[in-house]
């Protein structure tokens, strides 16, 4: 990358940094808990909207990986979002009832708070409907994880989004609070990827799965990006640019090897076809606070509002995370 290039980079990170700083006072302190955390805590970073149904099963599942803390914004929450999250002892909350597209889509919010609390400390930022898994997660903490990173000088970690679906109708089984959403979603798209790089920023761009399938057959190029950084042992100087598709600096979005190894990576499960799924985006598309006018949105409803169904005869159903480094989906790379 030449001067120029690198010295715009430069400037639209010092950007998106002004951005947060300003954002911040959008933010109310609901319940302020990070005195507790610790030095070597793994930190989770969230906004989330009516999310109440998912709350018990993803603070659980974190928690069981070893998380120590969570930060979170709520979004204007009606449904007990907020109040389920102030009540719990490891979760720092923020509330706002600004707009979640003027704050490029929560990127601002999180940028602001990973900058004030994440310093020197692993980082995970992920949805609500958003499952890490990695290497040997079955057997391992993530603490195991993050300190083979650290040993290893590795400063970002890569995870590719995997949409998870059910066989049949996707409101056909009714989900619990607690439940595991992958007794009910545990089918996935083995292949259907297309992958290519961003010059600009260096990252991988990938695209496919169910979504592209069935949502955007007619437009491959507009189907979502399922390229992830979740994972990064944060500075006061970092900032994601777009979700957590790309940061900045630059170096922290090559997660891949260009020379003909395998670095190590995951991958986030992502739960979203639950029965919950077709009055949500009925919701979102209405608001109209996601990218691109909500244009995910619009698609999701013209296609579910006739065949709900995503499973096809391709579809596999998912055993672990074995299976998606077999199929390539993720690598253990050289950690043994």
């Amino acid at each position: 990358m030449g001067i120029v290039s690198s010295y715009r980079l430069r400037i639209q990170r010092k950007r998106w940094r002004i951005r947060a700083f300003r954002k911040r006072r959008e933010l109310k302190k609901v319940a302020l808990r990070t005195g507790s955390i610790r030095a070597d805590d793994v930190l989770v970073f969230t906004t989330l909207r009516n999310e109440r149904i998912r709350l018990p099963f993803f603070l659980k599942y974190y928690r069981d990986l070893g998380v120590g803390h969570f930060l979170m914004v709520d979004n204007g929450s009606d449904d007990g979002s907020r109040e389920y999250l102030e009540a719990q002892d490891d979760v720092s909350l923020w509330t706002t009832e600004k707009s979640y597209k003027r704050a490029r889509f929560g990127v601002d919010w999180l940028n602001w708070l990973t900058r004030w609390y994440g310093k020197g400390h692993w980082c995970l930022t992920v949805d609500v409907d958003e499952f890490f898994i990695y290497p040997f997660c079955d057997t391992r903490p993530i603490r195991a994880l993050t300190d083979w990173l650290d040993a290893s000088s590795i400063k970002s970690f890569g995870a590719m989004l995997v949409d998870m679906y059910p066989k049949g109708p996707i409101d056909a089984v009714p989900y619990r609070a607690g439940q595991d959403p992958f007794e009910i979603a545990c089918w996935f798209d083995s292949g259907n990827y297309t992958i290519k790089k961003n010059s600009r920023f260096g990252n991988l761009w990938i695209q496919g799965g169910p979504r592209a399938r069935a949502f955007f057959a007619d437009r491959p190029e507009r189907a979502p990006a399922l390229n992830k950084i979740p994972l990064v042992k944060w500075q006061p100087g970092y900032a994601y640019v777009k979700s957590t598709h790309e940061l900045l600096p630059r170096g922290l979005n090559l997660v891949y090897d260009e020379w003909g190894g395998e670095k190590a990576s995951g991958a986030l499960l992502h739960a979203k076809f639950l029965h919950t799924f077709v009055q949500k985006s009925a919701e979102e598309l209405t608001r109209r606070q996601h990218y691109a006018n909500s244009h995910e949105y619009r698609a999701y409803n013209a296609v579910l509002k006739d065949d709900p169904d995503l499973w096809c005869k391709w579809s596999e159903r998912y055993i672990n995370w074995r299976q998606l480094e077999i199929l390539g989906l993720m690598s253990k790379g050289n950690w043994a």
